[in-house]
């Protein structure tokens, strides 16, 4: 059994940790990223058959990890957003080019996003720098103590090549299950909506104009988001009954099924592609540090999919935790350090999780009052210029300080090494 020290060992290797670990490149913290699955395996659940919405401040800090250039060609501008509740008169519009920027976010697919982080991270281990990645590998036996975190680390290709690691703060990248929160004994609220999402790519009569819809139905929202080919990304919500319905229809069925629930704002769907589901439920761990362990992405809190922020608030988690660690003086998975970290991203976390559930919550909601004050709620959004530009302005959190990449700076400039 050979051993291996670090400062930061990162426990999952999907979009969140995969973009902690490229964050930490160049700087003085000595890194292992752990992935259990093989590189550019399907296994991979980060990188499914998904599509992620990022907003504006997600594509500065992946300009700054240096892989946007290979993203822009997958990626499909949203230029406009339509919002409106299915059987009522309520809408909303909103129009990036009224607010002054090119558009609210980019829609890109999960492969495409997880291809560039990894391609990026080989170059960096071409590169030798200060990240080390173990892929497929698997951390058990973990053990936490106020000074270090330790486990063994086995090669799944290899399974007689078993590291011994030591490391001065352990990572929780590993999703919303994640093995690193139940090892540090850090408890998680769930709330299940009872709700299932269908995610398909479809294609319409006519290309989109870059226009993303979400619109809310009695059986939850149904999000339709312009892809880079001139289709749809489709995100339906609906009952676990009626999911499983929906996936054992041909997809002409399909078609007509989600044609109805939608309506004909997008025209008329005539392919679609394959179709997934996700079960739906909210996740939110007590706190988000503990011993000698932070929590970041999934591992932290699990979103709905509505209003897409789950990924960009992680990927927030990631560039926050990156610019603690390699620019504070503390050391790493220090109790101050960990409480700066968790300080920083609370008000964040709280808007965001309190935002998206809210929405749910309202538009589920059927009671003829609430239903009537939603509706002109959002026709007086419409009217508000200013509420308008505060909604643009979502991609780059809700409150507490913005992380150094998500405004076009590097993590920590006095800091890397040289």
């Amino acid at each position: 059994m050979t051993s291996q020290e670090v400062d930061v060992a990162i426990i999952g290797g999907g979009m969140v940790g995969a973009s902690l670990a490229l964050a930490l490149r160049g700087t003085a913290v000595r890194t292992l990223l752990i992935e259990g699955a093989a590189t550019g395996s399907a296994e991979q659940s980060s990188f499914d058959a998904r599509t992620t919405a990022l907003g504006n401040a997600s594509r500065r800090i992946f300009e700054g990890l240096g892989i946007w250039d290979r993203l822009v060609g997958e990626a499909a501008a949203i230029r406009a957003i339509h919002i409106s509740d299915a059987g009522r008169f309520g809408f909303a519009r909103l129009h990036a080019a009224e607010h002054g920027i090119e558009a609210f976010g980019y829609v890109v697919p999960n492969r495409a996003i997880g291809a560039a982080l990894w391609d990026e991270l080989r170059d960096e281990l071409a590169a030798a720098t200060n990240v080390l990645v173990r892929t497929p590998a698997r951390a058990a036996a973990l053990q936490i103590t106020p000074d270090q975190v330790s486990f063994t680390l086995t090669n799944l290709a290899e399974p007689a090549q078993i590291e011994r690691v030591t490391a001065k703060l352990v990572v929780a990248a590993d999703g919303a299950h994640s093995v690193v929160r139940s090892a540090a004994a850090i408890a998680v609220d769930v709330h299940d909506y009872d709700q299932t999402a269908i995610v398909a790519n479809v294609a319409a009569a006519q290309a989109h104009d870059g226009t993303a819809y979400e619109r809310f139905t009695s059986t939850g929202p149904v999000a339709v988001l312009p892809l880079r080919d001139g289709s749809y990304g489709v995100i339906w919500t609906c009952t676990p009954e009626r999911a499983r319905e929906v996936l054992n229809c041909d997809d002409r069925a399909f078609l007509c099924a989600l044609q109805e629930r939608f309506g004909w704002r997008a025209g008329r769907f005539v392919r679609a592609g394959t179709r997934a589901a996700y079960p739906l439920k909210l996740m939110r761990a007590t706190t988000t540090v503990g011993v000698r362990t932070v929590l970041i992405g999934n591992a932290a809190q699990a979103l709905h999919p509505v209003a897409g922020q789950g990924f960009n608030l992680g990927l927030r988690d990631a560039a926050m935790l990156a610019e603690v660690l390699a620019c504070r003086d503390a050391e790493p998975g220090s109790a101050q350090s960990l409480q700066q970290f968790a300080r920083w991203r609370a008000a964040d976390r709280r808007g965001v999780v309190g935002f998206t559930d809210g929405l749910v919550r309202l538009f589920g909601d059927t009671r003829p009052a609430l239903a009537f004050a939603r509706n002109l709620g959002l026709l007086l959004f419409d009217l508000a210029p200013p509420a308008k530009a505060a909604l643009a302005r979502l991609s780059a959190g809700f409150a507490g300080p913005t992380p150094r990449l998500a405004r076009g700076l590097s993590v920590c400039a006095q800091r890397h090494l040289p």
